[in-house]
């Protein structure tokens, strides 16, 4: 059990008294450490969002002067994360803000100790020296977790997306749902006591799983562990660590991770095709994750399916073998020939490297099987940029994938005449559980209209 001790911190300021819903990941924090705006934003967060459809409406309705002032302060968070380092005056002109507001509210997140000033620098001009700012990235941090079947992968951020503790352990088809909750929860204790940071500065758990889930974080038919189908996580997780939990699909958490550590270099909208327990896609659109009305949006195998014409008697799509690449690049190489010793996925991608022409075929089958998924997301949302990446991204893979993904987007979708679709590997080292800990930083202070001006 995580325990919230009243230590102070960094951003103990923010916090201006008690909130919390319960059943929503707060049940232990009696006075709450979370900065306060923060808290209202995570205990309001992903559950409220998708499953109140009332608080959808909120979205469009106006908002008071106190949710305005939070919104200005997300916005002006988020120009400097973007930009590392970044003046006053630019943030003025980046936000449309007068400098007077940006003064202003600067001042609040200096004294809060959310942002740092930076050396200062000479003027280009006659005038006084420009003190940029920037994030501290002790001000905040948060664990993310990636459950697969085979494997629980955990990691503590801070808020620059530095991972300064992990922890593995190897899973099997026998876990159960307690011990997987016991185990996630011993491993982030662990990090938290080896980083020695203020419980204060903890926001909470971000996890990334595969798909389906509902809403509020219950696992549903998982493909490959019939052991956790059905399994609230969310509650389990919230009620045992007493801190704020974001449960994700795999795919989309490894988009917002992208977007959180990718800066400037993915501002914009995006897709990430995400190469884990098969293949999965998250989505980035106007600056916020795209997660769907049941946070099951980007079902790709879904996709490739249908694109494909893989359907059963009755029409429903079938699995496609090729959108499960651990399983299907072993097995399609050897129905190409492949004479070697390899057995294993990371075996075969070492033959892709080395050159067999077996393996290599069999990889190229599948790049080109996934391309035709990655030309219906483009077709549908008509995105400038893809990003491939994922725990069994191997980089053996990456040049064949690459080059058929970009290809295909754009040759084939019906406007490709109108634009030019960059597909590039991804920022992220630990795609998975860093994506799932930037879930919590993306809910924290990201800047959006409806979360602002929830009551």
């Amino acid at each position: 059990m995580i325990e919230a001790r009243d230590a102070g911190g960094p951003v103990e300021a923010m916090r201006s008294g008690p909130s919390g819903r319960s059943g929503q990941g707060f049940s232990a924090l009696q006075e709450p450490t979370t900065p306060q705006p923060v808290l209202r934003r995570l205990t309001t967060g992903r559950v409220a969002r998708i499953s109140d459809r009332g608080a959808q409406a909120a979205a469009y309705q106006g908002a008071n002067q106190y949710d305005l002032g939070l919104f200005n302060e997300y916005r002006i968070i988020e120009t400097i994360r973007q930009a590392g380092t970044i003046s006053r005056t630019e943030i003025s002109e980046q936000t449309g803000l007068t400098q007077q507001a940006v003064s202003r509210i600067l001042r609040t997140l200096l004294d809060r100790g959310l942002v740092a000033e930076a050396e200062q620098e000479r003027a280009e001009r006659l005038g006084k020296p420009r003190t940029p700012v920037r994030l501290r990235a002790e001000a905040a941090y948060a664990a993310g977790v990636l459950v697969d079947p085979e494997s629980l992968t955990c990691v503590l951020a801070d808020l620059d997306g530095e991972v300064i503790q992990r922890r593995r352990l190897s899973l099997t088809a026998r876990t159960s749902p307690s011990r997987l909750v016991a185990e996630i929860d011993k491993r982030i204790a662990a990090m938290i006591r080896a980083a020695a940071i203020a419980p204060a500065s903890f926001l909470g758990v971000g996890v990334a799983t595969p798909g389906p889930i509902t809403p509020d974080g219950e696992l549903l038919d998982l493909p490959l562990s019939e052991a956790w189908r059905n399994v609230p996580l969310r509650q389990l997780l919230a009620e045992r660590l007493n801190c704020p939990v974001v449960v994700d699909k795999d795919g989309q958490a490894a988009a917002i991770g992208e977007r959180w550590i990718g800066r400037t270099q993915r501002s914009g909208d995006f897709a990430f095709l995400y190469f884990g327990t098969g293949i999965g896609s998250g989505l980035v659109l106007n600056g916020d994750a795209y997660r769907g009305v049941s946070s099951n949006a980007g079902e790709f195998g879904q996709l490739c399916a249908i694109r494909t014409g893989n359907l059963d008697a009755s029409g429903q799509p079938q699995l496609v073998r090729e959108c499960n690449p651990t399983l299907a690049l072993p097995a399609i190489a050897k129905e190409l020939g492949y004479r070697g010793t390899a057995t294993s996925y990371r075996e075969m991608c070492a033959e892709v490297g080395a050159g067999d022409p077996a393996a290599v075929a069999a990889a190229r089958q599948i790049a080109d099987v996934i391309s035709v998924g990655a030309v219906a997301l483009i077709d549908l949302l008509d995105l400038p940029l893809v990003v491939v990446g994922g725990p069994a991204f191997e980089p053996e893979l990456a040049e064949i994938m690459l080059t058929a993904i970009s290809r295909a987007v754009n040759t084939a979708p019906t406007a490709h005449a109108a634009r030019q679709v960059a597909v590039e590997r991804s920022l992220l080292n630990e795609v998975g559980a860093l994506g799932a800990a930037s879930t919590i930083f993306h809910e924290a202070f990201t800047p959006s209209a409806g979360r602002a001006a929830r009551p």
